[in-house]
């Protein structure tokens, strides 16, 4: 009889211990819902839609609001994600000794990743109280809107988003927790 695999979880707090040994070299891991996670290598598209992106956040946001991209959210004991783009209240500053553990807004590229994005990591943002999670689909060319997080027992990680919309350009959507912030669907692709 063979035995089942034991599959470890890890806690944010040994996470970071790893990360603070240089354990993972530099390698692209993420902590999602207590599992080490590679992240897929960017192409030129994706990379470049990132940047795109940031710069379009970037020129609508008022004062106090920053765009983080490519770095980690604290969410929960179990996840530190790196989406491609957050926003967050303050400054960069602020986050000199410690993460930021809520997010205003929190972007995805998606290509090849469009069905991890869809759902564990969906799951890990609806858990972490994230209202506002879009994923920007290279491959349909358009933008996924998920809001109003809450607990689902047969979701991916017992969470998920109740509400789920899909804009195409020429769709203006604005951002949940600034309404005024409006951005077009027809910036955000690369």
């Amino acid at each position: 009889m063979q035995k089942p695999l034991t599959v470890r979880r890890w806690s944010r707090a040994e996470y970071g211990r790893l990360v603070e040994l240089g354990v993972f070299n530099g390698d692209a891991i993420e902590l999602i819902g207590g599992q080490l996670v590679v992240a897929e290598p960017q192409g030129s598209r994706h990379a470049t839609a990132i940047g795109v992106i940031g710069a379009v956040l970037n020129a609508a946001l008022p004062r106090g609001w920053v765009v983080r991209m490519q770095a980690p959210i604290a969410l929960g004991d179990e996840s530190e994600p790196e989406p491609d783009v957050a926003v967050v209240a303050g400054t960069h500053a602020d986050y000199r000794a410690s993460l930021p553990k809520h997010a205003a807004l929190v972007v995805e590229v998606a290509d090849a990743s469009l069905g991890f994005d869809r759902g564990l990591k969906s799951a890990v943002y609806a858990r972490g109280g994230v209202e506002d999670y879009w994923i920007v689909n290279l491959i349909d060319r358009a933008l996924e809107v998920y809001r109003d997080p809450a607990p689902n027992e047969s979701a991916p990680g017992g969470w998920h988003y109740r509400s789920t919309e899909r804009f195409v350009s020429p769709a203006i959507v604005p951002l949940r927790a600034l309404p005024g912030v409006r951005v077009a669907v027809a910036h955000l692709r690369s």
